[in-house]
């Protein structure tokens, strides 16, 4: 059977050291950097009060009810669900019960949701101003530039995303190119900047996106906008029509019949 021959290309060994590892090293210190910025761009959060936190921790409550429902018995859960859904609807654990009802405030008057907004346009600041500036600074001085084989081999698939800048269609997809190994250092430095500058880092460019996703990072539970009694109403009518079950009801025969010869 006749073997693939391997694609050879004679490359200067110097562009290891004067692409490979300055694109590396500067993406580390941009990182670093990145990381110092958004902590002294970071506005001081402000302490909840009391009747905040408990509006928010009710609702947590009625949800860790709904998904463990089935964990604890029948009059336990009735117990509970009817404690909850009373409340709920009454409207007990909101912040401010003389507004309950009344439509949402514009998130543009609230101060408190104009400064979590500013904060989160400093973190994309602080993340796509030095990206701008590299890509820019590689496109200039290192476009087209083969300069690593990867030891293993790859589909035709890989091609366009490891030979970016690179105006070649026979060329093995195993060669990288310099502007995809800077992609490449954008996703896979997470560990070094984890090693670096501890797990709660604001240097790793996908955890700043996954914390952007998430229901709001150190701000309130309720966002700018939302109505707390809306969902307190909408988590009473998900455990009201919820249909309990008791994992351990009739767990003694289903035992025995296990154990029967």
């Amino acid at each position: 059977m006749a073997q693939v021959p391997v694609q050879t290309i004679h490359r200067d060994p110097q562009l290891f050291y004067w692409i490979l590892i300055p694109i590396t090293v500067v993406m580390i210190l941009t990182g670093v950097l990145r990381h110092y910025a958004t902590v002294l761009m970071a506005t001081t959060s402000k302490k909840q009060d009391l009747p905040a936190i408990r509006e928010q921790r009710a609702l947590l409550r009625g949800i860790n009810l709904r998904m463990n429902a089935n964990v604890i018995s029948a009059p336990s859960f009735q117990a509970r669900k009817d404690y909850m859904v009373s409340n709920y609807e009454a409207g007990t654990f909101l912040k401010e019960p003389e507004k309950k009802g009344q439509a949402a405030p514009n998130p543009m008057t609230d101060p408190a949701a104009m400064e979590g907004m500013m904060g989160m346009m400093k973190g994309n600041m602080a993340m796509m101003v030095p990206q701008t500036l590299i890509m820019g600074w590689i496109n200039a001085f290192f476009s087209g530039f083969v300069i690593i084989r990867l030891p293993f081999p790859l589909t035709i698939k890989f091609k366009s995303m490891l030979q970016a800048g690179v105006g070649t269609k026979d060329m093995d997809p195993q060669w990288m190119s310099s502007i995809s190994w800077y992609v490449l250092c954008i996703f896979g430095l997470q560990s070094v900047f984890n090693y670096l500058l501890g797990s709660d880092n604001a240097a790793s460019q996908m955890a700043q996106q996954m914390g952007q996703m998430g229901p709001g990072a150190g701000a309130s539970m309720f966002g700018p906008g939302v109505d707390p009694f809306k969902q307190f109403q909408a988590e009473s009518e998900n455990l009201a029509v919820l249909a309990h079950q008791y994992t351990l009801e009739g767990v003694e025969d289903r035992l025995l019949q296990t154990v029967k010869v």
